[in-house]
């Protein structure tokens, strides 16, 4: 910056200016500056200005899997509000791993992060509320919070819902529910919700078929599970707890010679692209993805930036079925 100064002809604190509040600067000394920060190749030392001015200019977002498209849909909705902000994004990746998720918490915290959202891996918040404590603003995505902070998320009960109440209404009794761990907020909630719907109707009890991942291989594996039950208690329909499951499903009913949707109907959740574009297209439970990261983004900004009477919220957005053609209108016998 001494540098910077001398060739343009200008204090110290008048290239501070330049680099931190430009609006104080004339236009002619500003564009010296820049003339000057130009010809030497200037490039500032930010983890020294946070060191001095105790502040930031990035946001984190700890992620539960990226190999899952749906985060790194709702971090593109993050990132897009981060630098409408002009603000950076640090993207980790915990890997549904609780240890790794607390070793990028501290890390972050040591960064000075202005703010961390998070997709929790369980339902222990003991260590984003420790965060918190020690004044980094923390907002839960795709996790349900209480009033102590903020938290934007989809009513998956109600998703969950929708799910089992299509495959009823097209003429389905025995319908199975592949996903898990249940101790994932998202996978028992959408439980919960397919089996109100099942109870609401009084068909045959909801089959639940537990799986150790949320990813395709887990859905290939269920795949094995249902095409080995006997024809007369194999399920006619299976709700997954994601798309990733669902494809993973799909595939392995195509390689066993099963049709969808006549042997098997399926019902994915999130609508990520490659539902669509499946080999069967999928019915999917869709999220807003983008809103969900942007929303959440949003929250974490007005409370960093606000003041000390800043209130949390607790956003629910609503999800809404799209039907393709891996289900089909059965006639009920």
């Amino acid at each position: 910056m001494k540098d910077v100064a001398a060739r343009a002809g200008v204090s110290l604190g008048t290239v501070s200016n330049v680099l931190n509040r430009p609006e104080l600067v004339s236009e002619r000394n500003r564009m010296r500056v820049l003339s000057a920060i130009d010809a030497l190749g200037f490039v500032r030392n930010e983890p020294a200005r946070q060191l001095r001015g105790g502040g930031s200019r990035t946001l984190a977002y700890v992620v539960l899997d990226t190999a899952n498209p749906f985060f790194t849909d709702v971090a593109t909705g993050i990132e897009e509000a981060a630098h409408a902000a002009g603000l950076a994004l640090y993207l980790c990746n915990s890997g549904e791993d609780g240890v790794r998720e607390s070793f990028y918490l501290d890390l972050l915290e040591q960064q000075r992060v202005e703010g961390v959202l998070i997709t929790p891996v369980g339902n222990d918040l003991a260590v984003v509320s420790r965060l918190a404590a020690r004044g980094t603003p923390v907002v839960l995505v795709d996790h349900g919070g209480g009033p102590e902070r903020c938290s934007v998320t989809v009513d998956d009960v109600l998703g969950g819902s929708l799910a089992a109440t299509h495959l009823l209404e097209t003429g389905h009794e025995r319908i199975a529910f592949v996903g898990g761990p249940p101790s994932i907020r998202q996978v028992a909630d959408r439980i919960e919700g397919a089996k109100q719907a099942i109870a609401r109707a009084g068909t045959e009890p909801l089959t639940v078929l537990e799986t150790a991942a949320l990813n395709v291989a887990e859905g290939r594996r269920a795949g094995e599970r249902i095409a080995g039950l006997p024809t007369s208690r194999r399920p006619t329909a299976a709700f997954c707890a994601n798309d990733l499951l669902a494809v993973g499903l799909l595939q392995q009913m195509v390689r066993l010679g099963l049709r969808v949707p006549d042997d098997l109907a399926i019902v994915g959740y999130d609508d990520i692209v490659y539902a669509e574009a499946a080999a069967v297209p999928l019915t999917s439970v869709s999220q807003p993805r983008h809103l969900l990261g942007r929303t959440a983004a949003e929250l974490l900004l007005e409370e960093s930036r606000g003041t000390a009477e800043h209130v949390h919220r607790q956003v629910v957005f609503d999800p809404e079925l799209v039907v393709r053609a891996s289900t089909n209108l059965r006639t009920r016998s």
